[in-house]
């Protein structure tokens, strides 16, 4: 989960057979920045049609998110004048991500000691982000 920058904001660790939709509520409860009351402030939550289940949506809509999920089969005609696609800051951040080796290919045993390194990686970039904004 990443913010409209690019800055990774929540991380979960699963083997890569995993449906995006089982990690849905992990990476929602490993979000490590303080959200406003959804009570006053309604956050937006922008996913792809992977995530394009009524529980997914039930649950994003229960923790107070604004849930965008693209329908299946509607992502191909999405496209409309002056909109641009959402879908290219999460592979920006992939791709910082794939740049730290320990990441990209997992040498560690452990899950904990694998999280511990996407949380550096993770706040490297966030640190890099904020840096350029100065």
């Amino acid at each position: 989960m990443n913010d409209g920058r690019g800055a990774p904001l929540a991380v979960a660790v699963a083997g890569a057979n995993r449906h995006d939709k089982k990690l849905f509520t992990a990476t929602l409860d490993s979000l490590v920045v303080e959200r406003p009351d959804p009570r006053e402030v309604r956050q937006h939550l922008c996913l792809d049609k992977g995530f394009d289940y009524d529980d997914v949506r039930e649950d994003g809509e229960v923790r107070g998110y604004q849930m965008h999920v693209r329908s299946r089969g509607e992502e191909a005609h999405a496209r409309q004048r002056g909109k641009k696609a959402r879908r290219w800051v999460v592979e920006r951040t992939h791709s910082w991500l794939n740049r730290f080796r320990r990441i990209l290919v997992r040498w560690e045993k452990k899950a904990e000691n694998y999280q511990a390194m996407l949380h550096f990686a993770s706040d490297l970039i966030v640190f890099n982000i904020i840096d350029l904004l100065r």
